[in-house]
């Protein structure tokens, strides 16, 4: 395996990707820095295009914020896309849950978090980016990555310090990041052929970046270390009766659910998302013990052995073979 440092770390590192200033979910602190974004108003919905591998449509009528990821390569979480969700992160806490364009001011509600990669919601961690930190032993440059994606966890579980609902919806492949980052919001909408599960065990690793402290609160601790230890993939129908999806609709109807589900609520809104904000202040999940975790898998993640190393090449070449003709690292 090639020893040098990856240019996508350097490049990180020179851009600040990774080392601008940021602030810890949840502060109370006005970000210093605006969000970059492009903008454009329709009939019905206001678009807001944050990167070619992220955008953003606000719905008039739902008071609905759609977001789409459509990574460049693997669908994954590389820098960039990270950088990006992130810049959406400072927009959507910004707001004071209300969209303001064009003399136009409308409530802001729902969030959701969804794929433009066909088959794929998202599979979580840049595996090849992770090889080559360990092979490079840079600690520091593990602990920035999984900081990265835990800041943009955060804000979505703690619905950006705003009075929100926030959703995934999962219409296909949901494996480590990638399930953690459905399990940051307050519901998760699958379709039927959606599946889930965490195969960072099968090359003598764990996922770090929410996993434990998102499932644990959902599910529980036994259900929990069944599904960051076997391995296994479920489908969507099991994680409904294991507790962990909230709703299993048919193959292209998760968005119509969505719609549906936001129509049920209407009447009882604001109950509801008080009710969600009373759970997060019960089941007291800080940012804090999210970090914790990010260093115990990066110290983890640098005892892997040369044999480890091979195993999770070996995911990274079926992950590839699962985008198709999509370009990859």
């Amino acid at each position: 395996m090639d020893m040098r440092v990856p240019q996508a770390v350097l490049q990180a590192y020179n851009n600040n990707v990774f080392n601008r200033e940021r602030l810890i979910p949840g502060s109370d602190t006005l970000f210093q820095t605006p969000p970059k974004y492009s903008v454009q108003s329709y009939e019905k919905s206001i678009e807001f295009m944050f990167s070619e591998q992220l955008k953003a449509s606000y719905n008039k009528e739902q008071h609905a914020m759609w977001l789409r990821w459509n990574p460049v390569t693997r669908p994954c979480f590389n820098p960039e896309l990270l950088d990006d969700l992130n810049n959406y992160c400072r927009f959507v806490a910004n707001t004071d849950a209300q969209i303001n364009f064009d003399e136009e001011s409308l409530p802001l509600e729902y969030t959701v978090i969804s794929s433009d990669f066909p088959k794929v919601f998202n599979l979580g961690g840049d595996l090849n980016l992770f090889m080559r930190m360990i092979e490079c032993r840079d600690r520091l440059g593990l602990i920035q990555y999984g900081k990265s994606c835990i800041e943009v966890l955060y804000w979505n579980y703690i619905a950006y310090n705003l009075p929100l609902t926030t959703l995934s919806l999962v219409e296909g492949e949901c494996l480590g990041g990638g399930f953690e980052a459905a399990l940051s919001s307050d519901l998760i909408i699958a379709e039927r052929q959606a599946r889930f599960g965490f195969p960072e065990i099968s090359f003598n690793l764990f996922p770090g970046m929410g996993a434990y402290s998102f499932l644990c609160r959902r599910a529980g601790q036994k259900t929990t270390e069944e599904l960051l230890t076997t391995g296994k993939i479920y489908s969507a129908e099991e994680m409904l009766a294991l507790g962990v999806v909230d709703a299993v609709v048919d193959e292209g109807k998760g968005k119509e659910e969505i719609v549906e589900l936001i129509k049920r609520r209407q009447r009882s809104r604001n109950g509801l998302v008080s009710l969600a904000a009373v759970r997060r202040r019960v089941q007291k999940l800080d940012f804090a013990e999210l970090l914790d975790v990010v260093e115990m898998w990066a110290d983890a993640a640098l005892r892997l052995t040369p044999r480890d190393l091979k195993l999770m090449n070996r995911l990274v070449t079926r992950q590839s073979d699962l985008c198709g003709s999509r370009s990859i690292h």
